[in-house]
């Protein structure tokens, strides 16, 4: 696996040494790998450093490590590049463990010291984070001053000073616990990764100081190993040195896309060809882009979009308009707006997307008026499939509104529009600057945008529940207040208009106690789930059953006073004829 320099124009730049060897045991049980790519994968998911050490009691120890650290880190550049570190990585160490433990159920392994069992420890610097996951008793390390800080905690039930075992390991049990911590990243940054025959020996201001006086990279990890079998190791011996010496700069820049540096599209004219689409008109224009009707050479319709002026001079709008097709090339659902390639190399910036012959929700809306509940339970599971697409992949729409949904001949409903689009991936790389906070109409933006608080797919369920109150109802739950909000206060005090108040929508009151609990201001008391909303939406649960079991006072007040009236003559005409004493 590749080691030495690596980096990217005005990116990373990673320097790697590693020494590996079996020292006085017969063999070498340790495994120890690194993967450092270029360009996009570099940014989007970053150098990974991985480093295994097979059980001594077993005979296929190097067998594990080897295959452990092959499949993490190969895998986990499989991965969707719009997953966060630690996703990804958690997922991948996940079922290699189940693989590991699977083979060592296949050969008929009854004792786990003798399986398929490793530690594992992986560092992954991405941006300018470093990701740490462990098991085991293998370690991480910084360099910090004039010695080395663990990272990592080691997982060994000792049972004296040299002799112990493993209270955690991959492949030892059918589930993994795994550590995981980040830390912000600096120029300069030296992480050291050893298995225990290293550490166990050797002081980490000695290790430090060895690497502060070596040559390179390798040169010091040698003299660290060769160290510690100096004091007496009698295991394996295996040292990776990670070295940070450059990283990327922090803003949009940091975001390459598959557009690079192309020149912005002109405006075309109809008739123009633009990369083998024939331009036929513009159907859409907004302060922000402009959309064009084209043809492909095999008659099939694409819709081309192109940024409008006013953000072409902003770059962090043209980024974000860039992340449009990013985003759409990594989502795959039939409720989702899709990506076109063009049929000739691209020579231009602009994003194309399949043409849906269709109307927008809300045009829909004008033309029908309120929808009926069995149509709004098909609209909004179609929707609830396409958010599960975004969702799934750690993305919020952000901006989801009658707007931003097309309807097709068939009453197919997709989601549209991916500028506001939040990606747990990219914000790793580049926080803070502006990629997915473009927010859409505040009627349908869920508080916690306006107040600062933390969002999460319940931040989409709320404009989801906003949209199916308007298609039962025809109006908004909280009117034109919700997009005063600025506060938590301001959003406590948002009132509910219960869709039960207009007669004519004919909504049953446990599905308006559903819509209610959708559009909450707090996010935590909305649903748990997209499903527990579609499924209230369907039946009433034990949960609105409960709800909309109303007491006499609150269902008829006057037959309430009517009935404790009645109890009280009684009890009062009781009272005069009892006899006295």
């Amino acid at each position: 696996m590749p080691k030495d320099t690596h980096q990217i124009a005005d990116g990373p730049v990673i320097l790697v040494g590693r020494y590996s060897a079996a020292g006085r045991k017969p063999s070498n049980q340790d495994a120890v790998g690194a993967v450092v790519p270029s360009g996009r994968t570099l940014t989007y998911k970053g150098a990974a450093f991985a480093m295994a050490d097979g059980i001594s009691t077993s005979p296929v120890a190097r067998e594990a490590a080897e295959a452990a650290t092959r499949a993490i880190l190969s895998d986990y550049y499989c991965t969707s590049d719009a997953w966060t570190v630690r996703t990804a990585a958690s997922r991948v160490i996940t079922a290699t463990n189940a693989w590991l433990y699977g083979q060592g159920k296949r050969i008929g392994v009854a004792d786990r010291e003798a399986g398929y069992v490793c530690t594992i420890a992986l560092l992954i610097l991405k941006g300018r984070i470093a990701h740490v996951f462990h098991a085991g008793d293998s370690r991480i390390w910084r360099v910090f001053g004039a010695t080395m800080e663990p990272l990592t905690h080691d997982h060994r039930i000792r049972v004296s000073d040299r002799e112990g075992y493993l209270g955690r390991a991959l492949g030892a049990d059918r589930d993994i616990e795994i550590d995981y911590r980040s830390l912000n990243l600096t120029p300069g940054d030296i992480f050291v990764m050893t298995t225990d025959g290293v550490h166990d020996w050797i002081e980490p201001s000695e290790a430090a100081d060895l690497i502060r006086n070596a040559e390179d990279l390798d040169q010091a990890a040698e003299r660290i190993a060769k160290a510690a079998l100096d004091r007496g190791s009698d295991d394996n011996l295996t040292v990776q040195i990670i070295r940070a010496d450059a990283l990327p700069a922090p803003g949009p820049d940091a975001l390459p896309t598959e557009m690079g540096d192309l020149p912005v599209l002109a405006a075309p004219a109809p008739g123009a060809d633009v990369d083998g689409l024939r331009v036929l008109r513009e159907i859409h224009a907004t302060d922000r882009s402009r959309i064009f009707l084209t043809a492909a050479p095999d008659g099939s319709k694409v819709a081309l979009k192109i940024p409008s002026t006013e953000i072409v001079a902003d770059p962090i709008a043209l980024r974000r308009f860039m992340m449009e097709e990013w985003i759409a090339r990594r989502i795959g659902s039939p409720h989702v707006l899709r990506a076109v390639e063009p049929p000739l190399p691209r020579t231009a910036l602009y994003v194309a997307t399949e043409w849906i012959e269709g109307r927008s929700l809300r045009q829909w809306m004008r033309d029908t008026g309120p929808a009926g509940i069995v149509t709004t339970r098909d609209i909004v599971g179609q929707l609830i499939h396409g958010l599960r697409a975004f969702h799934r992949r750690e993305m919020l729409h952000q901006d989801l509104r009658p707007e931003n949904v097309m309807i097709d001949g068939n009453g197919t409903v997709r989601i549209i529009d991916f500028g506001s689009t939040w990606v747990a991936g990219v914000e790793e790389i580049s926080p803070d600057t502006g990629i997915g906070a473009a927010l859409g109409t505040y009627q349908y933006t869920a508080p916690e945008y306006l107040t600062g608080d933390a969002i999460s797919w319940r931040s989409d369920l709320y404009s989801l529940g906003t949209i199916a109150y308007e298609l039962l109802t025809g109006r908004l739950p909280y009117g034109a207040e919700a997009a005063k909000v600025r506060s938590r206060r301001d959003a406590m005090r948002l009132n509910y208009r219960a869709a039960t108040a207009d007669p004519s929508a004919h909504v049953p009151p446990w599905m308006d106690s559903a819509l209610r609990r959708a559009v909450h201001p707090d996010p935590l008391r909305r649903h748990h789930a997209l499903s527990e909303f579609l499924a209230e939406l369907r039946a009433p649960s034990a949960r609105t059953r409960a709800e909309h079991h109303r007491p006499l006072m609150e269902r008829d007040p006057v037959r309430f006073w009517q009935a404790v009236s009645a109890i009280l003559v009684l009890i009062l005409i009781a009272a005069l004829a009892w006899p006295g004493p």
